[in-house]
């Protein structure tokens, strides 16, 4: 499987839409993912992929290390961070 697959069994896991309506351009706005949801959304993503995903929330005036914005933008971010080395 994919990673852009799994990204996306795991969105829709978290947010009840049908797989097939997530493609690469879908908005994480667009899957009515609440706060609560999207925090659960990224501890799935670390867990499956045991990667450690930096997150700044917005209403810490940051902007985001990994973007959350769309699948494309979380399959990119899940990608880079599985291929950086282990930290030491």
């Amino acid at each position: 499987m994919t990673i852009e697959a799994e990204v996306i069994a795991i969105l829709a896991r978290q947010s009840g839409v049908a797989p097939a309506a997530i493609g690469p351009e879908t908005g994480i706005d667009a899957l009515g993912l609440d706060s609560l949801g999207l925090v659960e959304t990224i501890f799935a993503l670390e867990e499956r992929f045991g990667i450690s995903i930096p997150f700044a929330p917005a209403a810490e005036g940051r902007e985001r290390d990994f973007d959350l914005s769309t699948v494309a933008g979380i399959v990119a971010g899940v990608a880079a961070l599985r291929a950086r080395p282990a930290a030491a």
